[in-house]
């Protein structure tokens, strides 16, 4: 893995890196996480508004809290990864969906990557205030289980979905 990376708020001054990261991952036919990863960048400003908008609770469709984005960013300004931090839990957030949402794009991931932004975000999450992060992941997803181990995840009750997906659930405390 190369340098340091950072969490960086969604700004206009790294569209072209922040789309070759959504290209590759459009291109990747792989589901993209977090959700807010696959919102349409052609407006990339408005994207960009919105994704602020969304952390000051602005315009939230029924049901929705406010969650702040950041992107993962390496030193020569390559975005790596990104992360939605929910401010609070509804129940299908309870269930399902948990304070952190992260992903890395598909040809930087097994860098060490996943372990970091998942650690930046738990500083993030103690900022705002959280004492305890629900972390999830599907059950076959053991890359992304053992990263929130790494990070201090205990395990609590899984969630089996209606289709029998079944959502392995870690708290860690802040």
């Amino acid at each position: 893995m190369g340098g340091s990376v950072s969490l960086i708020k969604p700004t206009l001054d790294v569209k072209d890196e922040y789309l070759a990261f959504y290209q590759e991952w459009k291109q990747s036919g792989e589901q993209m996480v977090p959700w807010v990863i696959s919102k349409d960048p052609s407006d990339f400003s408005a994207m960009v508004q919105e994704l602020h908008a969304e952390e000051s609770g602005e315009n939230l469709p029924e049901g929705w809290v406010p969650a702040s984005t950041y992107w993962l960013i390496t030193e020569d300004k390559k975005i790596v990864g990104a992360v939605n931090i929910r401010h609070q839990l509804t129940v299908p957030l309870l269930q399902t969906g948990g304070h952190i949402g992260y992903g890395i794009r598909p040809s930087e991931r097994r860098k060490g990557y996943a372990t970091q932004i998942l650690a930046l975000s738990l500083q993030k999450a103690k900022e705002l205030g959280i004492e305890k992060a629900l972390v999830v992941c599907d059950a076959a997803n053991l890359a992304s289980q053992r990263t929130i181990l790494k990070n201090g995840g205990m395990a609590d009750e899984s969630f089996v979905e209606e289709d029998g997906n079944i959502v392995k659930r870690y708290w860690i405390a802040l």
